[in-house]
């Protein structure tokens, strides 16, 4: 009798372990998407991880910029996958512990026969994906309500999983129409006495504000730092320095306008290097190293 007392303790202690332990899997995948879409930390998550990995792998290939074009897209498809993959395992491990007593099975299905882990497994996926087969369903009333709010969290990830992808495009638009900019102005050379101008004070002042759009993006949107930047005259990494010789050059105009857009323009270009620093190169050197070194992360030269 003790023997049995013991045996049935051990049983409900361990069903209560892989319960506990799914739950603790979901609620890492849970706060991963938390802090990769709606509260963006310089520590990052699992999926910085996972981005980071992708784009260092692409660098070793032999075909680099080729293979650093499709480190972004691939790095997100396999966060996305891996969040997915989580959330499904986790609540599968909540499911697995009380299978089949606690679900009504459909007729011509042995509940003996459905008690694994790949049944459990199966659950789940059919409860994430909103699909409600029937066949076999929860009939504990705690399970009754935790299915539902596992349809809940798949709706969830699937919102989310939209908009960080329609979040992430738009912010490389900004990044390359940056680029773009420089280079048009660099190819036309602006002369110290049209710099010295008005209309020169505007386009400092409008660069700035382009650059501050870009900080901003690399703050909210870290991810986008793995995407290739593209050809020469769309990347942001070989046409940054000419900013910075814009705002020098700006700095020593007559017209005090121009002198203070291009002191804006100035900071927002520190602005920048300290958040490409803190957050992906880690160089500590000055403005200018890591620009450099941002353009070798990315395969390119300073132009």
């Amino acid at each position: 009798m003790l023997g049995t007392a013991y045996a049935g303790r051990w049983e409900t202690r361990m069903k209560s372990l892989v319960s506990l332990v799914g739950a603790v899997l979901v609620m890492v995948a849970l706060r991963d998407v938390f802090h990769t879409l709606w509260h963006p930390t310089r520590h990052g998550g699992l999926s910085r991880y996972v981005m980071t990995a992708w784009w260092r792998l692409s660098q070793r290939l032999p075909l680099r910029r080729r293979s650093a074009g499709l480190a972004g897209p691939l790095a997100m498809v396999t966060v996305v996958a891996m969040w997915a993959g989580t959330i499904v395992l986790g609540w599968a491990l909540v499911y697995w512990p009380h299978l089949p007593g606690s679900f009504s099975f459909a007729a011509g299905l042995q509940p003996a026969e459905h008690a694994g882990l790949v049944d459990a497994v199966y659950i789940s996926l059919v409860t994430v994906s909103t699909l409600g087969l029937g066949d076999i369903a929860p009939a504990e009333p705690w399970l009754r309500i935790i299915a539902p709010l596992e349809a809940l969290v798949g709706f969830a990830l699937l919102t989310a999983t939209v908009s960080w992808v329609l979040e992430i495009y738009p912010a490389l638009t900004r990044r390359r129409s940056l680029a773009l900019r420089l280079s048009q102005l660099q190819r036309n050379d602006p002369s110290p006495g049209q710099l010295d101008s008005p209309a020169g004070a505007a386009v400092l002042h409008g660069l700035a504000e382009e650059v501050a759009r870009v900080s901003v993006d690399f703050l909210q949107y870290a991810e986008s730092y793995y995407f290739h930047d593209g050809a020469g005259r769309i990347s942001l990494a070989a046409r940054v320095r000419y900013a910075a010789e814009l705002a020098d050059h700006g700095s020593t105009a007559r017209l005090a306008e121009v002198r203070f857009a291009a002191a804006l323009l100035g900071t927002a270009l520190e602005d920048l290097a300290v958040v490409l620093d803190e957050r992906f190169l880690h160089n500590g050197g000055t403005a200018r190293e890591v620009y450099r070194a941002y353009a070798e992360d990315h395969g390119r030269s300073q132009l």
